[in-house]
């Protein structure tokens, strides 16, 4: 009689820990099921201590080597299987453990295979042909007293194998996690915190271009995206809101559809906790969602039943779009991505606290997202912020709707936010959502631990940059004490990198009339580095300046937290204001809006603010400013210092001015190196200088982009 084939589920990153007799076939068993990598033997371990594999004085060091090696796959995110005899609770208790510490589930495979039939197979190998014969019995009496307290022990799966003809018809099937979604790469609209604002978040759907469905009562509950996108919920749908039914109703309707994913909240957890009959606070919103549901079971008894449910089957996170993108409810560090266990979950759902209460009484938040560095992106809610920003691949989408903010939407991968304005403050918060202190306004204050010491940061383009301690130090002390306002500090420009010093020229260097750059060696580095054209611009003798222009000064104020009266920023590269007037400021600033404003970039671009980096011209505009109160020292010192100088420079200029044949050069000091011309073909730039009688006159040209281009040509620095 054939036995019928038997297939065990095992996740495919878990802990597998065969149980059986010696002699049972454990071994067999894992080479024709795993791979020779997977399995960790306790007799291969015992050989590799001991050169003996029956060495039993080597057994504890033997089990050392196995729990080490076991630890490193599974931290790894490898599935691990322990081939041991495992018959004593001491020894899967320490495996349990081991499970536990990676956040891995534990799983048990028993083969219960007969006392004889172990003893025959013992027997045909020289090895352990004069094992004692008390040994197989002892284990088997312990193997039967562990079958039943498998589970209690911590085992996540039991499978028991009965004899000899089950345990060779067995199939191992490895299961995919429920909080594996990898092979789903979207597009997707991640939502945050709804908290029963179902009106808000039938205007976000709209916005982001989903069709609502509505049943005969013209209530909604499905929604579907033209083109396929995949709604995805951080969690907390219920509580404080006017209508959580409402937003349940809808949120079921898209995922047993397909059109959305719901991870769970904290909220949902609590309301779980309440439908099944267990003891809970009713407090933070729960009273109300109660009440509602109260009114709803009138109408569809069956309703409740069906969240109830619904929460039963949500997953603590997934992990989506080939691993580059993680959704939880409040933030999970790497080492807990596409994990299961409680501790997991936990975090997920709750966050990790310090231990301490802030002034409102309300638990302090670990900042996880600031020590994060990992590869995915995490996204998700919980904490409500003004708004949205990323924080080291993370960003937290939870901006208050309930309380009177914003319902905030990402677009993933485009990473694009959108979101829509609360119709009215539904709930009191306890702690405000913004603070007076910099920084408030995004619901992180600024912080000195942010910037001193040695600090990494992450670019999308260069990976981890690693700042030093002592220059983080040093640009702390310059920022601070000669920067703008660093709530209006968004951007240092990059400036540009010189050639190397040229080598062109009749004798090869500047006393022979060598240039100080060249352009045939600057298209030539170009080249070195990979780049295959250059774009030669007109250049514009400005200064550099960087303008943060708002519509107004309430804009200014709600986006960027800036004080009374303030619409916006000038500053230079290295972020100094421009303008030491800040009257002035306002003035340029006032007459750039009004520019804008004609132009129609306000409408066109769908925005209320512009950043923009512009050579402010002319170049005399700054540096009158520049000579009076920065260089203008320097000269008086150099007077003081070296009077005899000063006389001779001046009798050599006006010796200069009576003989036209003098050139500039001769009178100068020491001779210059003399840039090189453009090369032929590309544009030579206008002149630029005019007189200025005020800053009305000046004139302001993007570096970056500009509505009328300036000249450029294309040149090949292909060979």
């Amino acid at each position: 009689m054939t036995e019928e084939k038997r297939t065990i589920g095992v996740p495919d990153l878990s802990l597998v820990v065969l149980v059986g007799t010696t002699g049972s076939g454990k071994s067999t068993f894992a080479r024709r099921h795993f791979l020779p990598t997977q399995v960790v033997s306790s007799d291969v371990c015992r050989g590799l201590v001991a050169d003996d594999e029956n060495d039993q004085s080597a057994t504890p060091d033997a089990f050392d080597l196995l729990h080490y090696i076991a630890g490193k796959r599974l931290a790894a995110g490898r599935l691990t299987v322990v081939d041991a005899t495992n018959v004593r609770s001491e020894s899967r208790r320490s495996l349990i453990r081991l499970a536990r510490d990676h956040d891995v589930l534990p799983v048990a495979i028993v083969l219960d295979v007969p006392e004889g039939e172990c003893a025959r197979r013992n027997a045909q190998r020289p090895d352990r042909a004069g094992m004692p014969g008390h040994v197989i019995p002892r284990q088997r009496r312990e193997l039967r007293r562990s079958l039943k307290s498998l589970e209690r022990e911590g085992f996540r799966k039991v499978h028991v194998l009965r004899g000899v003809e089950e345990v060779e018809a067995a199939e191992v099937a490895t299961e995919r996690r429920y909080n594996d979604l990898r092979h789903l790469t979207g597009p997707f609209d991640i939502i945050g915190d709804v908290h029963g604002c179902r009106s808000e978040l039938e205007t976000l759907l709209g916005k982001l271009g989903y069709a609502l469905r509505r049943d005969e009562l013209g209530r909604p509950v499905d929604a579907a995206h033209p083109e396929g996108r995949t709604a995805v919920f951080v969690g907390d749908l219920v509580d404080r809101g006017p209508d959580s039914p409402g937003v349940l109703r809808l949120v079921m309707g898209m995922v047993a559809s397909g059109a959305a994913l719901c991870v769970p909240g904290n909220h949902e957890n609590k309301l779980g906790r309440y439908l099944k009959g267990r003891k809970v606070r009713v407090t933070h919103g729960l009273a109300e969602t109660v009440e509602q549901l109260d009114r709803e079971h009138t109408a569809d008894p069956a309703f409740v039943d069906r969240v109830r449910d619904f929460i039963d089957s949500l997953v603590s996170h997934y992990v989506l779009d080939g691993g580059a993108l993680v959704v939880c409810h409040a933030g999970l560090p790497e080492k807990y991505h596409g994990r299961t266990s409680g501790r997991v979950r936990s975090h997920a759902l709750y966050g990790e606290t310090t231990g301490e209460t802030d002034e409102f009484g309300l638990p302090v938040r670990y900042p996880w997202a600031e020590d994060y560095r990992g590869r995915a992106a995490v996204v998700y809610g919980h904490t409500p912020t003004p708004r949205a920003s990323w924080l080291n691949n993370t960003i937290c989408l939870d901006t208050g709707c309930v309380f009177g903010g914003r319902m905030t939407a990402l677009r993933w991968p485009e990473r694009e936010l959108v979101d829509v304005p609360a119709e009215r403050v539904w709930y009191e918060p306890v702690k405000p959502l913004t603070t007076e202190a910099p920084g408030g306004t995004d619901g992180r204050p600024l912080d000195l631990a942010d910037v001193r010491g040695r600090r990494i940061v992450e670019t999308r383009h260069m990976g981890r940059i690693a700042v030093k301690e002592e220059n983080a130090a040093a640009a702390l002390e310059v920022m601070s004490r000669f920067a703008v306002d660093p709530r209006l500090l968004g951007y240092l420009p990059p400036t540009m990198a010189p050639t190397a010093t040229s080598k062109e020229g009749t004798g090869g260097g500047a006393a022979d009339g060598g240039f100080l750059e060249h352009p045939a060696e600057a298209f030539a580095a170009y080249r070195a580095d990979g780049v295959r054209q250059v774009i030669c611009e007109e250049k514009h003798m400005g200064s550099r300046a960087v303008a943060l222009v708002c519509r107004d000064a309430d804009i200014a104020r709600q986006r960027f937290g800036a004080p009374d009266g303030v619409s916006g920023a000038i500053h230079t590269r290295t972020g100094r204001p421009f303008f030491d007037d800040a009257r002035l400021t306002e003035t340029v600033l006032r007459g750039l809006g009004s520019c804008l404003d004609r132009a129609g970039l306000w409408r066109e671009l769908d925005t209320d603010w512009l950043l923009l980096d512009a050579e402010l011209m002319p170049w005399s505009l700054k540096a009158e400013g520049l000579l009076r109160h920065q260089y203008a020292a320097v000269g008086a010192a150099s007077r003081a210092v070296f009077p005899g100088s000063s006389r001779r420079w001046r009798v050599r200029r006006h010796a200069a001015s009576r003989c036209p044949r003098c050139s500039a050069s001769s009178v100068s000091g020491p001779r210059t190196r003399p840039r090189s011309p453009m090369p032929t073909g590309a544009t030579a730039g206008r002149s630029t200088g005019w007189t200025v009688s005020g800053w009305h006159r000046s004139r302001s040209w993007p570096s970056r982009a500009a509505t009328s281009p300036p000249r450029f040509r294309t040149i090949s620095s292909s060979p």
